[in-house]
């Protein structure tokens, strides 16, 4: 009997990727109905600038060439969220911008009020993602709160092969 894993002819790895990116938009679609974030959630989402379907200002671009990670807290507007993908206002040094995000483009979601974590691989990028910089877009210093590094309440999905 050999101890070899057959290669599967069911996509696990990518239904189960899209369905964790379905609670990013659930998440957001909630946000957008209500208008408001509940409590003291906020959001660190973290997505490939290169990806198809991202749209930001070419400042940013130049700036954040690979990945950008931004802050939905207190200072947002115009939040809206469709099918494969959101759209956002944010002001970036004190000037507003619209960014434009799908869901495939996203490799973290955190909400740090309640140590949630979701990391994703960005769909058609190779590798896993790299270490990046803190979130660049206007939050008061007070709100920029660390996530505990626990592992609370993390859900990491690696999708490696063994071979």
């Amino acid at each position: 009997m050999s101890e070899e894993t057959p290669e599967s002819l069911i996509p696990y790895d990518e239904i189960v990727q899209e369905a964790l990116r379905d609670v990013v938009g659930r998440v957001l679609r909630e946000v957008e109905r209500t208008g408001t974030l509940p409590g003291a959630h906020h959001f660190y989402i973290t997505f490939r600038t290169r990806m198809p379907g991202v749209v930001i200002p070419k400042h940013l671009a130049e700036r954040f060439p690979d990945e950008m990670t931004i802050v939905i807290q207190h200072r947002f507007w115009d939040l809206k969220v469709a099918p494969d993908g959101f759209s956002v206002g944010l002001s970036f040094g004190g000037v507003p911008s619209t960014l434009q995000v799908p869901f495939a483009a996203v490799t973290d979601f955190v909400d740090p009020a309640v140590d949630f974590s979701l990391k994703f691989q960005a769909e058609g990028a190779e590798g896993l993602h790299e270490e990046h910089d803190p979130a660049q877009n206007d939050v008061p210093q007070e709100a920029a709160e660390e996530v505990a590094d626990d592992g609370s309440n993390v859900v990491s999905v690696d999708f490696t092969r063994k071979k």
